[in-house]
């Protein structure tokens, strides 16, 4: 049983209107289930020198029987890039960004509220009720 794990990467593209760099990543982990995101970010940051924090993995499925996954990989040029592009839901995993806590009650209050006003106010009051589910 070896920690060894090997990592490739493929189909690889630079993305300049995204000012980033995008590839899917294979990684042989014998002996392992499977293996962080975290430390993938290190090893595919250190193949294409770039920063680990500016490196966002994600889709990961280990094939049947163990010991291969395959996923995606996008390494950006900069924060403000990562920031702009990326999905809020990923920024949150990466520890960048905090999660808005609201409640179901007031996400629901707010659809209803949207749902009773029609015509050419409705995307307005949509807009004004979700400012106050919010807050």
């Amino acid at each position: 049983m070896s920690d060894a794990i090997v990592v490739k990467t493929r189909k690889f593209k630079r993305n300049p209107l995204l000012s980033r760099r995008q590839m899917i990543v294979d990684v042989i982990h014998p002996g392992r289930p499977n293996v962080p995101k975290d430390e993938l970010s290190e090893v595919v940051g250190g193949m294409h020198k770039a920063d680990a924090k500016l490196t966002v993995m994600f889709g990961f499925r280990t094939k049947f029987g163990g010991g291969k996954s395959t996923g995606f990989c996008l390494i950006y040029d900069n924060e403000d890039a990562l920031r702009k592009f990326e999905p809020k839901h990923r920024l949150v995993r990466k520890g960048i960004e905090t999660r808005a806590e609201k409640s179901r009650k007031a996400i629901k209050e707010a659809k209803n509220k949207g749902l009773k006003i029609r015509g050419t106010g409705a995307r307005i009051a949509k807009h004004k009720a979700k400012r106050a589910a919010d807050s």
